[in-house]
């Protein structure tokens, strides 16, 4: 949920379940330590006395934990260093008003929780419970806002590579087009198509996952164009062994630019030519995607052959990583004149 201003609130959401979790975990764990912190002055705790500390501890993390949730949208409103002594704040008033009626309890049946008296028990609990919201408040917002830089990073490299393509190929395309125009206006015409639909495919409007589908339909759309282009000289050959999760969703543009590096760093420098192979298959519960063209010989100088290739490839790894987690694999390699690079990606359930 946004702020009336369109921005996302700063403070951490408790309303989630693992973070729930995770706050009263922390609570659970104060009471552990409370119970192994060796003290001679007091009486040991027994089990039923842990059992109560346990149960105020949960109580209170639970109602701290509610209340922040509850209030994340105006707590986030007010600047960060205001809404953070706020938010830690309401949790300490919690936490005090919560023991203070839990101590009157106690004493109306003629006993005092954890042998202390109202003060220290009511200020204590408000102490250590202030200490550990604001330990968890920092740790989530840490959290949060890593994530968020990931995910920005993900798109900013997506942009770039979007960017890459508009120009390069387009003055490329552009260039065949105006060359067909006079000898053959019923192709030229077909390759405005295919452009118009590359582009309308890779770059239009909206934001979202691609499919497995749309991504091989992307790439043949690519490769179309650039057999114009090439001639002879580029060769396409697809192995898609079916079955295969064609709705699988996926970051957009991850096979286009995987083509479209074979063809300019692999075809289009060989006077021969030669073939990009284009492999689909499923293992198990992980789908593997293949592409593979003849290269030129290894400079010795350098480690890649393809090494313009690799931004791409670097860019593909992480957003698909931030997409599938570290299952995701990129791996790419030249080999006996031949470079492959193959993308292994995890089945949802």
């Amino acid at each position: 949920m946004r702020d009336p201003r369109g921005e996302a609130p700063w403070l951490p959401d408790l309303c989630r379940l693992p973070r729930l979790a995770a706050m009263l975990g922390l609570a659970q764990l104060a009471v552990v330590v409370l119970a192994l912190a060796p003290d001679g002055a007091r009486a040991s705790w027994t089990f039923p006395r842990f059992l109560s500390a346990s149960g105020l501890a949960l109580w209170l993390a639970l109602a701290v934990a509610v209340l922040l949730c509850k209030l994340r949208t105006p707590i986030s409103r007010l600047p960060q260093r205001a809404g953070a002594l706020a938010a830690v704040a309401l949790a300490a008033t919690v936490a005090f008003i919560g023991a203070g009626v839990i101590h009157a309890l106690y004493a109306a049946l003629g006993a005092e929780p954890l042998g202390v008296g109202f003060w220290r028990f009511t200020a204590g609990c408000a102490a250590v419970t202030s200490l550990i919201v604001a330990l968890a408040l920092r740790h989530f917002y840490v959290s949060d806002r890593w994530a968020a830089q990931v995910g920005a990073n993900a798109r900013a490299e997506v942009d770039a590579l979007q960017a890459r393509i508009r120009p390069h190929f387009l003055f490329n395309s552009m260039n065949l087009i105006a060359s067909l125009l006079r000898r053959d206006p019923v192709v030229a015409e077909r390759a405005v198509l295919d452009l118009s639909d590359l582009f309308r495919a890779a770059l239009g409007a909206g934001e979202g996952d691609s499919t497995l589908a749309a991504e091989c339909e992307l790439a043949g759309q690519y490769l179309s164009i650039e057999q114009l282009r090439l001639g002879e000289r580029l060769q396409v050959e697809w192995d898609r062994v079916e079955p295969l999760p064609w709705t699988l969703a996926m970051p957009r543009l991850t096979l286009q630019p995987l083509v479209e590096n074979a063809v300019l760093h692999g075809i289009s420098r060989l006077p021969e030519g030669g073939t990009v192979s284009i492999a689909l298959r499923v293992e198990g519960r992980h789908l593997h995607l293949r592409v593979r063209n003849p290269a030129p010989p290894q400079d010795p100088a350098h480690a890649s052959p393809h090494r313009g290739a690799g931004h791409a490839q670097r860019s593909i790894a992480h957003r698909l990583a931030w997409r599938f987690g570290p299952q995701a694999r990129v791996t790419a390699g030249w080999s006996d004149g031949y470079y492959a690079c193959e993308v292994t990606l995890p089945l949802e359930a």
